[in-house]
């Protein structure tokens, strides 16, 4: 059973950056998506970015030219460097990954907090 810890998460003032890290305790070759959610006003979690097997990514319109998502495979790892970040980004980072043919996020992990001071 595949298992995700979050870490990296803390407390930074308006425009710092903070890096994200999602390690997985078993291998991505059977993941097709890791993606990083917040919670967000109206909804249980809204997506932030996702990588897809074949590196592809996708933002949210807040975070796009602020946030790269990255994977390291060889360490079974995918990053979030948040860049400028605003008081608005302040939340819990969740990690999430979807299997090939399931649809959906099958494996969340606890979150980890980000805090962006004004």
């Amino acid at each position: 059973q595949v298992q995700l810890v979050e870490s990296g998460g803390g407390l930074v003032q308006t425009g710092g950056s903070l890096r994200l890290s999602c390690v997985t305790s078993g291998s991505l070759f059977n993941v097709y998506v890791v993606a990083w959610h917040r919670p967000a006003p109206g909804k249980q979690r809204e997506l932030v970015a996702l990588v897809r097997q074949d590196d592809s990514t996708v933002y949210a319109d807040s975070v796009q030219g602020r946030f790269t998502i990255s994977k390291e495979s060889a360490k079974n790892t995918v990053y979030l460097q948040m860049n400028t970040l605003k008081p608005e980004d302040s939340a819990v980072y969740y990690c999430a990954t979807m299997d090939f043919g399931t649809g959906h996020y099958n494996r969340w992990g606890q979150g980890t907090q980000v805090t962006v001071s004004s």
